[in-house]
């Protein structure tokens, strides 16, 4: 009879261990921050013909409350960084660019598209939230 009593308390305490494991695991799961999704996709032709127009199309969209987007196009080729090509106007939801323009000698150009968020219209510290990838045209 002793025995069987000191076997059901044994089992009664692991069964409680394993509850309190999965309830600290619940309330810890609980707490972890959630964060934002967004994505920005850019298109770009693959070649281009030198004096031809150059269309680059871009969209984005991020789920962050609280901010408005602008999306920005950036060009960097020819030995030079970086720069802004185009940026579109603040809106709240899914933020549109188009950039068109003329490569005026052969060579590599790559573009990527920029999505910041804005806490105004006129706000003049925007935030990067995410970039897409670069793509590259090739000037023929």
């Amino acid at each position: 009879m002793t025995r069987t009593k000191k076997t059901g308390l044994k089992a009664r305490g692991g069964r409680l261990a394993v509850i309190g494991a999965l309830g600290v695991a619940a309330v810890t799961l609980a707490a972890v921050p959630a964060f934002a999704k967004g994505d920005v996709e850019i298109t770009a032709p693959h070649t281009a013909h030198v004096g031809k127009t150059i269309t680059v199309t871009a969209h984005g969209d991020d789920d962050t409350a609280g901010y408005l987007h602008r999306l920005c196009l950036q060009e960097k080729g020819y030995g030079e960084g970086w720069h802004q090509e185009n940026c579109g106007a603040p809106v709240e939801a899914d933020a549109r660019v188009t950039a068109h323009g003329t490569a005026a000698r052969r060579g590599d150009l790559e573009f990527r598209a920029v999505l910041y968020g804005l806490t105004s219209a006129h706000d003049r510290h925007p935030v990067r939230l995410h970039a897409s990838d670069v793509v590259t045209v090739h000037v023929r």
